[in-house]
Order: C-alpha cells, then structure tokens, then sequence
C-alpha cells in the first residue's frame, strides 16, 4: 500500500515511517506542506497521513485544495491539538478520520487500512486473478489455494501489477510505487525481484502470469 505521509516533527516522522515499511508500507515522506501538497496533487497514493500543523502550507489547506480538485484519495490527519473545533474542521473538509498525538502506529496502520476499505470496499482488498489471490490486509498470497511466502518487496510489487491485469507499468512507476521515489531508475531491482516471484509461483502453478514487454515494463497476464 502506498502512503504519502506528512509531519514536519523529525523524531514522529521517522519512527512513524519505521513502523509502516515494517508492516508493508511504501512510504512517500515529505516534511513540509508545499512539498507534501505537490506530490499528493501529482502522484497516486492509496492513502494520506497529513499533519495539520506544519510549515507552508497547513494540513487544513492541503486537504480543502485536494478536495476541490476531486481528490478521493483518503486521508487521515494527525495533529496535536485535539480540540473539537479541529476534528470537525478536518472532517467537514473531507477528512476520512482523524487521530490526535500522541498514538500508536499500530493504531494509524489499523486506521489506514479502514478508511482505504471503506472507499474502496471489502471486495477489493482481495485481488483475485485466475488461481491466484492475494489479501491485502492479511497480506496472504496463495496460488491453487497454497500459501506462498513473498517478502514486503515482492508482495507490494505483485499487488500493484495484480490491479490492473493486462495493463503494461513503465519501470519507472514500478519503482515509484513499490520502491518510493529515491531510487535509481537504471538499477535492475525490479528485474531481480520479478524473477524470484516468477520462480515462487511457478513451484506451485508452472504457468507465466508476469510477462515482460521489452523496453517498456511488466504487466500481469489478463487469464484468457
């Protein structure tokens, strides 16, 4: 799942991002609100966690700017100051919910994962394709009804491909959506993750279902 976060205390920000990746999170950071703003306007994330108080442009004005654009994209706003004329502000702007300072992160990731099932219902969270299936929340991948061990890398890759069966994603989405955007886009990372997936699924089932397309990308075979 990929997350744009935004909170200009360093010491939240990094244990926060910490505790994400650790539970499978892509994690796009940004320590202030103009940055923060320009990639969620620019770039697609399955959720945002947006602090109000931050330098340049606030939480609050991120979130009505998002709106007005017709962003759906849920988010989530953190701040420390708990008062009830904040949490009705946020969530008459279109906040999906909100969390006071100080939290757990195991609370924010339960969080995350309500308000992205909510806006894109309980169906989607399971990605079906074939014999293949994957659970988002459980992060559980099966083929022919066995489990399949992935790493965090190889299931956020194969769930971002497993979206959108048949269409064609550039290495370079690949990386921004899966890696982050701090990458090298010439390094073969991809390539490698690929193959070992390929090499996990073809144990249990023997068919292609990642397909290469030179000079392009990956895609996940539509089933036929």
């Amino acid at each position: 799942m990929n997350v744009l976060y935004i909170e200009d205390e360093e010491k939240i920000a990094n244990f926060v991002c910490i505790g994400l990746k650790e539970h499978g999170f892509v994690v796009d950071y940004c320590n202030n609100g103009n940055d923060g703003y320009a990639r969620a306007s620019t770039f697609e994330y399955d959720a945002i966690v947006l602090d109000i108080m931050i330098p340049g442009k606030d939480g609050l004005a991120i979130l009505k700017g998002l709106r007005k654009e017709g962003s759906t994209t849920p988010v989530i706003l953190l701040t420390a100051r708990n008062e009830l004329d904040d949490r009705l502000a946020g969530l008459n702007l279109g906040a999906d919910d909100y969390i006071a300072k100080p939290f757990f992160v195991e609370e924010l990731i339960a969080r995350i994962h309500a308000v992205v099932r909510r806006v894109s219902g309980d169906r989607q969270n399971i990605l079906s394709v074939a014999s293949l299936k994957l659970d988002r929340l459980t992060r559980e991948f099966t083929c022919k009804q066995q489990v399949i061990e992935l790493t965090s890398r190889e299931f956020n890759l194969l769930e971002y491909l497993m979206r959108s069966p048949g269409r064609v994603f550039t290495r370079t989405q690949i990386l921004e959506h899966v890696w982050g955007y701090d990458f090298n886009p010439n390094t073969n990372i991809i390539d490698v993750c690929i193959q070992r997936i390929r090499k996990k699924i073809e144990k249990v089932d023997g068919e292609e279902c990642l397909e290469s397309v030179r000079g392009v990308g990956y895609r996940f075979r539509k089933p036929i």
